[in-house]
């Protein structure tokens, strides 16, 4: 059963919404182009998840929300309701999170830029909010001291909160113990366990300049954690990271990607490190996309060789809307699937960043359940992705729903059965825990 897509996202001049489609069908026949683009997806959660709480989405068979419309989940544990921005308690001096430059030319000339982006949470300056944290405080405490560890108080403490609320409880932990939250984790917990502990209490932003330092230190680069952290960024998201990895390790993060990548795969990241991405309200113009649509064949099908940069260019500076509307519009024009001329045409890194961008951009739900699914598959599972993607993806409880439901959805599975069976101990707890589930 396939569940119905959402409304368009609604901004102006964008499309109108065609007929639910079937994953692998061709798009509608020629002469709906250019107004129709298909919406991306919206996927319930797994039947009888309790996250978020049962009946807080529309019943079966009726269209779901456009995204970041859902009803607010309820927080469990007691949480407070979530707020609308989210920043770290330190970082960078304040001015260094400002507006990214002024968009590049895009199609037949430069789109209005609309208001730019929001930081995703946890990107955005730093923020106090009105809520007491020294109860969750004092209960880490109690859970790490004296003799043993309470697991389980770790997790239900820490699981459930957002950025904002970690960063409120670090402070207090502080002011209260004079000891440092992080420190004493390390100290009282070990392996994977530690590691997601680890990454939730450091916080989105923190956590993501780690990854980025980890993968390109010593031999070798771990390709997939620099795909996840940098690709398809807003550009508020791709200057805070920039900025709070300068701050922590004194280094343009520009210079390290340069020092660890080659030759055009090294020139696709700067590109994406450039920040020059289409905010999301940026329309989709039906003759940008025609144009984008033909540089794309031209620099691919249409000739002897690949011109990789073009194709690198337009994937990596134009917003979600626009890609989905180029990805359809490939297709119908040409019959061919995107995604498979890259297939065809490009290979290694850049073939795996390229496919990332799209796929992200043509539905991110179900890309972030392959990706998740992509850390548990074969022979042992890839822990260091397994726990950096929970993670990340369980600050924003309505993504994490909607990327469990994903899941449900292509593997006939649970999300949390699946972990459960790759998993095991607290390490299994912290993970479901992330996810919703009850620990």
């Amino acid at each position: 059963m396939s569940y119905p897509y959402g409304q368009p996202g609604g901004y102006p001049g964008q499309y109108n919404q065609p007929p639910p489609q079937q994953y692998g069908q061709y798009p509608p026949p020629q002469g709906q182009y250019p107004s129709q683009y298909p919406p991306q997806g919206h996927y319930p959660p797994p039947q009888g998840s309790p996250y978020p709480p049962q009946g807080q989405y529309p019943p079966q068979g009726s269209p779901y929300p456009p995204q970041g419309q859902y009803p607010p989940p309820q927080q469990p544990y007691g949480a407070p309701p979530p707020s609308h921005s989210y920043g770290p308690p330190s970082g960078p001096p304040p001015g260094q999170y400002g507006a990214p430059p002024p968009q590049q030319g895009y199609g037949y000339g430069a789109p209005p830029a609309g208001p730019p982006t929001a930081p995703s949470p946890g990107y955005g300056p730093p923020q106090i909010i009105q809520w007491d944290a020294n109860p969750d405080a004092r209960a880490l405490r109690s859970a790490m001291k004296g003799f043993g560890t309470d697991e389980k108080t770790l997790i239900r403490t820490l699981a459930s909160k957002d950025p904002m609320q970690i960063e409120a409880i670090k402070s207090a932990y502080f002011r209260s113990f004079s000891r440092t939250l992080e420190k004493d984790i390390i100290s009282e917990t070990r392996g994977w366990f530690e590691t997601g502990l680890v990454a939730i209490v450091r916080g989105p932003l923190l956590h993501d300049v780690h990854l980025l330092n980890s993968a390109m230190d010593g031999p070798g680069t771990k390709e997939k954690v620099l795909n996840d952290v940098l690709l398809s960024r807003s550009n508020a998201d791709m200057h805070a990271i920039k900025s709070m990895y300068q701050h922590t390790f004194h280094r343009s993060l520009e210079n390290d990607i340069k020092g660890d990548l080659s030759m055009k795969t090294e020139r696709h990241f700067l590109i994406v490190l450039g920040a020059n991405r289409a905010e999301d309200s940026a329309p989709v113009i039906p003759q940008a996309v025609d144009q984008d649509v033909m540089e794309l064949y031209r620099a691919t099908e249409g000739k002897v060789g690949t011109d990789e940069m073009m194709v690198c260019s337009i994937l990596s500076t134009r917003n979600d809307n626009q890609i989905r509307a180029i990805n359809h519009a490939y297709e119908q024009k040409f019959r061919r699937r995107l995604e498979d001329v890259i297939r065809k045409e490009f290979s290694g890194h850049m073939e795996q960043a390229l496919l990332y961008q799209l796929r992200n951009a043509v539905d991110k739900y179900m890309h972030a359940a392959s990706l998740l699914e992509e850390a548990m598959a074969g022979m042992g599972t890839k822990d260091h992705l397994l726990v950096s993607r929970v993670v990340r993806y369980h600050w924003d409880r309505q993504t994490m729903a909607n990327v469990s439901g994903a899941y449900q959805q292509r593997y006939r599975k649970s999300l949390a059965s699946r972990i459960k069976g790759e998993t095991s101990g607290d390490y299994e707890r912290l993970m479901l825990g992330c996810i919703g589930e009850p620990v």
